[in-house]
This record gives structure tokens, sequence and C-alpha cells, in this order.
């Protein structure tokens, strides 16, 4: 009898690997979501995402305050003699004038705006980018995190079949009681490791909710899986050139050096000071003494005044510096982001490639081998060849490598993370 309960706690075992792969902890009663629907609820619903898209507002004010014209201004002047002794003597001055911007200067402003914004538009096109690869990051922490918690409950099940095995076997006098004793904390081991594993669990789900911008108390089902198929069929080069076109954050260091480009244009323009015209109405009332008597004198006049600054002292020396020491640096930070990109592209082709190797090794050799040896110990120890620390320690070894396996995929899809990231594009194709 104990022969036959400990080959079905084996059969329960074997498929192993395979089944861990396939199953996802999800409540029947909840809909699971997918990675791509997480990605799409974070890039709608995370906190930091939502506030640096309301900073559209502040770029289009700022478009806007460039695309108006000064206000016009009010003169109001008045004279009166009252108080030197010329009471019948006052005048009325009033008069309305308009800054007028000269060299093009507002055209020169909305370009300045318009590039600001576009760079904005980048910005925020890149923050989405890294936003996507932190969110799938975590999202493989949770598939880690429930697949060595399956992994565990296996170990539970092995372990408390083993445990009834030695029962049955003390009972008929083949073993020891040593063994049961070993058998039963192995099955507390397996118990403890499942705690911790859980705890881990519960850590990184709350990691990838806080992403997703859920509200306390939320905790949706998630569902996925680490062995996802993989092909690549792009080489370094055309890599590194999709990068360099496709990179939201090089986007954005070129709108900034055609903003710099934008301002030196515009500070060359602001060295034309600007014309102020306007128009006034002067009523002046006066005595004039012609000989003997005195005649009172009312005169209305119209006229046009214009005012403009001579630039004798300051041409926009400093406005111009300023613009050329901007787009200078912005050109430099754009050449070292190029350089960085490249080398980016380049780290995360190699891990890919490195960690798709070690998979394979896996898959291929290690894998198969560790199932059989795990069989041949099992047969062995049901024919009284062996005794249950060897069991023991191939379960051990069985579980280790498995949980090496889970790593080496789990491994492998976060360097598929950083390439796509570092591409700013899809496996298939798509652009981030």
């Amino acid at each position: 009898m104990g022969t036959t309960v400990f080959a079905r706690g084996a059969l329960l075992l074997v498929p192993g690997i395979a089944v861990l792969l396939s199953s996802t902890l999800v409540r029947a009663d909840e809909p699971s979501l997918s990675l791509p629907k997480v990605i799409e609820y974070s890039l709608q619903n995370n906190g930091e995402l939502k506030a640096l898209r309301e900073e559209k507002g502040v770029r289009d004010a700022s478009k806007f305050r460039a695309g108006l014209l000064p206000n016009p201004t009010l003169d109001l002047e008045a004279g009166t003699g009252a108080l030197t002794g010329s009471s019948d003597e006052n005048n009325l001055t009033i008069g309305v004038s308009q800054e007028f911007l000269l060299a093009g200067k507002r055209d020169k402003r909305l370009t300045v705006a318009e590039r600001e914004l576009e760079a904005y538009r980048w910005q925020l096109a890149d923050r989405e980018r890294t936003l996507r690869e932190e969110v799938k990051a975590v999202f493989y922490d949770v598939m880690l995190a429930e697949q060595r918690l399956k992994l565990t409950d296996r170990s539970i099940d092995l372990n408390r079949q083993l445990l009834e095995v030695t029962k049955d076997r003390l009972a008929a006098g083949d073993i020891p009681e040593l063994e049961m004793n070993l058998a039963k904390v192995e099955l507390t081991r397996s118990e403890g490791a499942r705690i911790e594993v859980e705890r881990a669990l519960l850590q990184t789900r709350s990691r990838l909710f806080a992403f997703m911008g859920l509200p306390a108390g939320e905790a949706p089902a998630i569902a996925g899986t680490l062995d996802n198929g993989f092909s690549l069929n792009k080489n370094l080069a055309d890599l590194k050139q999709l990068a360099l076109g496709l990179r939201p954050d090089l986007k954005a260091l070129e709108a900034e050096k055609g903003r710099g480009d934008a301002d030196i244009t515009l500070a060359e323009a602001e060295k034309v000071p600007n014309l102020t015209a306007g128009l006034f109405y002067t009523h002046d009332r006066r005595t004039d003494a012609t000989g003997t008597g005195e005649e009172k004198v009312r005169d209305n006049l119209l006229g046009i005044r214009l005012s403009m600054p001579i630039p004798v002292f300051d041409k926009n020396q400093a406005g111009l510096q300023e613009a050329r020491a901007k787009r200078s640096s912005s050109e430099s930070r754009l050449t070292a982001a190029t350089r960085i990109v490249e080398r980016d592209v380049e780290t995360a082709y190699i891990s890919a490639l490195n960690a798709e190797k070690v998979l394979s090794l896996y898959k291929s050799n290690i894998i198969p081998q560790l199932e059989e040896n795990l069989k041949l110990t099992q047969e062995a120890y049901r024919l009284g060849e062996v005794g249950i620390l060897s069991v023991i320690q191939e379960q051990k070894k069985f579980f280790e490598v498995s949980d090496g396996y889970l790593t080496a995929l789990h491994d492998r899809q976060l360097a598929l993370v950083k390439l796509e990231s570092a591409v700013a594009t899809d496996i298939n194709g798509g652009v981030q």
C-alpha cells in the first residue's frame, strides 16, 4: 500500500514545470487582467503620468501668451494754474498708445512656444515608454512569485504523500520512526517556505497595483505566463537604427535643440526695438493778454505720438548669448544621449541572447535529466535500495533547479522588456 501511495505522489510531481507554467492564481468569479490590459490601465490611471499630462495646459497657456499682442495704453494728463496764481489756465490731454512688435517677434515667439510644446509631447511619450517597462517588469515579477507559490504547493503535496508512505511503512515495520520524523520536518519546512513566497507575492502585487493607480482595497486577478515565445529576427545594427529613429527621449532632445535655434532667431529679432504709436487729444484753456485787455483762449488739438527706444547700450547681447549657450547645451545632451541609447540597445541585445542561451540549457539538458533522476530515486526507494535521505535530497534538488528554471524564464522576459524599451518597439514591431 505504501509504495502505491508514494507512486501517486510521484505522478503528481513528474508533469512539474509544464503544469506550473500553464496555470495562474485566478479566482473563478473574478475577471483576470492580461499584460496588455494591465499596461493599458496603467497608462490611463497612473498618478504620475496623469499629473504629467495635466502639464500640457501650462504649455498651451505659454503658446497662447506668445501669440497675444501687447495691451494698448491709456494716457491721461491734466494741468491747472490754480496753485500758481493762474486759475484761468488749465489743460487736459487724453491719449491711447499701442506697442507694435517689429522684426516678426510675435511669429518667432510662437515658434519657440510650439517647439516647447513639441518637446513636452515627446517627454510625455518617453515617460509612457518607461512606465511600460516598469509595469512589464513588475508584471513578470508577479508571474514569477505566483509560479514559485505553485512550486511550493507541489512540494507540500509531495511531502504529504511521502509522510503517508512513511507512516504505512512504519506500521509495517519496514523503516525506523526516524524516517517518519524526517518526512514531518520536510513537510513543515515546505509549509514555512510557502508563507515566505506568499508574502513576496503580496508585496509584488501591491507594487503592480500602485503602478496601475488602483485605489486601496482593489486587487484584481492577474493572468499571464513566463514562457512566452520569442524570436529575435533583427540584428544589432538594425535595432540600433530603429532606436535612433523611434526613441522619444531622443526626439524630445531634438525638439529642445530646435527650440534653441528658435530662441537664437528670437534673440536676434529682440535687437530691434519695438515701436509705440499713439493718438492724443488735448484741450487747452488759457488767458491771452493783448494790449490793455485779456482774452480767454481755448485750443483743441488732435495729434499722433511715436516713440522707440534707441539701442545704444542694450542690443540684447545677453539674451543672444544665453540663447546660444542653451542651444549648445541641448546639442551636447543630444549627442551624449545618442551614444547612451546605442549602448543601451547593445547591452539589452546581448543580455537577451545570453538569457535565451541559459534558458535553452535548462530546457534541453537540465530539466529532462533532473526529472529522470527523480524517477529513478523514487523507484529505488520503493524497492528498498536507497533510504529516505536520498529521496529527500533528490526532491530538494528538483525543486531548487525548478526554481532556477523559473528564474531563467523570468530573466529572459526581463531582458526582452529591456530590449523593447531600449528600442522603443514591441517585439511584434509596434512602436511604444
